[in-house]
């Protein structure tokens, strides 16, 4: 009787996605800053919000918002055809997105135009487009799939040119900042590594106390380490302060819940 054999497996869809970003991200001198926040006064108004949004939607927006007024957040770092660095009018976020394709769980990246701009009800819709709606119909997951069919050669060359030549472009397809979490399953990302100049994380927050760790992680070519942690400081007060007043408004005022159709957060075009 013959032993079964293994398989091998094409790396395309989200595996090839992932694998490009990998290669990447490795090239980007990264370190992480952490710091404990106290969400405690967002818990009851956010489950009060007839929308009831998610965390990553608060953090977006806040950051966001610190983004707005502090510059540096908003710069990259190119190398083509010489080192400089490119500081973008406003904020795009790539949040890392979990989605079944062929049977099995990926990520893919949705993009967040300008968060600082959105109201959170807007970033919520968005949001629900990203998870709920078919593979095929959401463009920026077509395309990675679409893309991820290319050869590899032809693959890390465009991302190369995409990441080095045009910094407009690069933050126009890949976003100024990332975000991704495990909070919701009870971990936490140690150093998530990405291509873009910062990226965002937090852990699981306590339901009782009300604490959670945040983390920034930085192209050390771009920002230093004292500046972020101060601008997580500021990202905890930006929580504190207008995100908290944006809900408890929502919870006040009853708002009819989106359909989940075209994303309004995608449509905005700052000037």
């Amino acid at each position: 009787m013959h032993e079964p054999k293994g398989r091998y497996l094409s790396p395309t869809g989200p595996r090839g996605f992932i694998g490009d970003l990998v290669h990447f991200a490795h090239k980007i001198p990264s370190a992480p800053v952490s710091r404990a926040f106290d969400v405690s006064a967002l818990a009851g108004p956010r489950v009060r919000h007839p929308l009831r949004p998610s965390w990553s939607c608060l953090f977006m927006k806040a950051y966001a918002l610190v983004g707005a007024e502090h510059s540096p957040l908003r710069r990259s770092y190119l190398e083509f055809p010489w080192p400089r660095i490119y500081e973008h009018p406003w904020m795009n976020c790539a949040l890392a997105v979990e989605r079944q394709y062929m049977g099995e769980e990926g990520v893919f990246v949705g993009l967040f135009r300008a968060p600082e701009r959105q109201t959170i009800a807007q970033l919520q819709e968005a949001l629900l487009f990203y998870k709920n709606k078919p593979l095929e119909e959401v463009g920026f997951f077509r395309q990675a799939l679409r893309f991820s069919r290319v050869p590899r050669p032809v693959r890390r060359f465009l991302w190369w040119s995409t990441l080095n030549i045009s910094g407009f472009k690069r933050c126009k397809r890949f976003g100024t900042f990332g975000l991704s979490t495990y909070g919701a399953l009870g971990a936490e990302q140690i150093h998530p590594i990405s291509p873009l100049t910062t990226t965002l994380t937090y852990g699981p927050i306590d339901p009782v106390a009300g604490k959670v760790m945040v983390k920034l992680i930085y192209d050390h070519r771009v920002l230093d380490g004292a500046f972020v942690a101060r601008r997580l400081v500021d990202i905890e007060e930006a929580l504190n302060g207008p995100i908290l007043r944006e809900l408890l408004e929502g919870a006040a005022e009853p708002i009819h819940k989106p359909h989940v159709g075209t994303s309004p957060a995608l449509a905005p075009r700052p000037d």
